[in-house]
């Protein structure tokens, strides 16, 4: 990972790219922010500067200096498989991995994570990915203990051993007693990069120990012009994108991997709503039909975005029209909307697609639940038209 890989933090990377060059690296620092935020981007773009054999330091603009991208240090850094660099993160048993489960068992799901998404996938993700999401992960006395034992080690290739600790806050507090003394005193050239989400949840006598990163989100600007400059957007899209992720770039990139779904349910929702409207019971009929085949995932999604447009026309009903999240076709279609869906019948529309999403999970018969709630939907509208 190369520090201009990485979405705006000018101030973040200037301070770090210093520390390196002034001799200043702190042995146990901690990078923390929201979810979806570079935090530990840039805490492997900094391992990776310190490392590079040929560092990029242009001449008097030391704050753009980075890594080359192109030595065997960062080569191996780009695809996690350094020698010297070292990963913990929360895990718990698998069918693969049934007792005293460990970061190493692991690792190669890990670098497959990362890689995959771009390092901002979430804790729920990877629990997911490893198949562990209704399991309590932690980390755990065994990597306590292997924390220890590779950090007793000389380092391979490179002048610092780097041991990160993906979410430290899932560390087991009986366990944590164990990396105190390597914590605060580690074997020299040693970095300890420690990545959270909430510090306030961290053990005491740990972050007490570490040096903290606050890592804050990036501007909507700078959120807006990377969807540009990387997945090749129009404007519109981007600053719409942009606007929904808040500065979380884990967000973001999932908006984008749905923009398509979101125009299909776009287009499905505004064509539903016109038909209750229009009271078209033939046509409702049919549209029933229609969805009852496109599957139980598209019609839970579906459900889940009829939600979002009652939680718009609410806000534009309370004047919290900057919380709109919308553009476009999709705002003028809640601009219309929203006398119709208003805060005389916000409850009832909210209840009528949260129960059709339930009877959906326990399998009932779409085309009846749909003409169903069509036909609640129908009689909403009419009470609001006779006032």
């Amino acid at each position: 990972m190369l520090f201009r890989e990485i979405t705006g933090q000018k101030e973040i990377k200037k301070k770090l790219i210093q520390t390196v060059l002034d001799h200043r690296i702190s042995h146990a620092q901690l990078f923390f922010g929201q979810e979806g935020s570079e935090k530990l981007a840039l805490a492997i773009a900094y391992a990776q500067f310190i490392n590079c054999t040929n560092k990029q330091i242009p001449p008097g603009d030391t704050a753009n200096a980075d890594s080359c991208g192109r030595c065997h240090s960062c080569i191996k850094y780009q695809k996690l498989i350094h020698p010297d660099l070292h990963f913990i993160f929360p895990v718990a048993t698998t069918k693969r991995v049934p007792r005293k489960p460990q970061s190493k068992d692991f690792i190669e799901d890990w670098r497959k994570f990362l890689l995959q998404n771009d390092y901002y996938g979430s804790l729920h993700d990877w629990f997911e990915f490893i198949d562990i999401e209704n399991k309590q992960g932690i980390i755990n006395a065994e990597d306590c203990h292997d924390i220890i034992t590779t950090l007793g080690y000389k380092s391979y290739e490179s002048e610092y051993k780097v041991m990160v600790i993906w979410m430290v806050e899932k560390l087991y507090y009986a366990a944590a007693p164990k990396i105190l003394k390597i914590l605060e005193e580690p074997p020299e050239k040693t970095l300890f990069l420690l990545i959270s989400e909430d510090p306030e949840l961290i053990i005491s006598t740990i972050l007490s120990r570490t040096l903290l990163v606050k890592i804050p989100k990036v501007t909507y600007e700078e959120l807006r012009d990377w969807l540009l400059k990387k997945f090749s957007l129009k404007k519109a899209v981007a600053e719409n994108i942009a606007r929904q992720a808040n500065g979380n770039l884990k967000l973001a990139i999932k908006r984008y991997q749905h923009l398509e779904e979101d125009q299909i349910n776009f287009t499905t929702f505004r064509k539903w709503m016109r038909l209750c409207f229009a009271k078209d019971i033939i046509g409702l009929i049919s549209f029933s039909g229609e969805l009852a085949k496109i599957g139980r995932e598209n019609q839970k999604n579906l459900l889940h975005y009829a939600l979002q447009i009652v939680q718009s026309c609410a806000r534009l009903q309370y004047n919290q029209d900057r919380l709109v999240l919308s553009a476009g076709e999709e705002m003028e279609f809640i601009q219309k909307i929203t006398p119709y869906i208003n805060s005389a019948n916000l409850t009832s529309f909210n209840d009528l697609f949260n129960n059709a999403l339930y009877h959906i999970e326990r399998n009932a018969y779409p085309q009846t639940l749909f003409m169903d709630v069509s036909l609640n939907i129908l009689q909403l509208f009419a009470k609001i038209s006779k006032k």
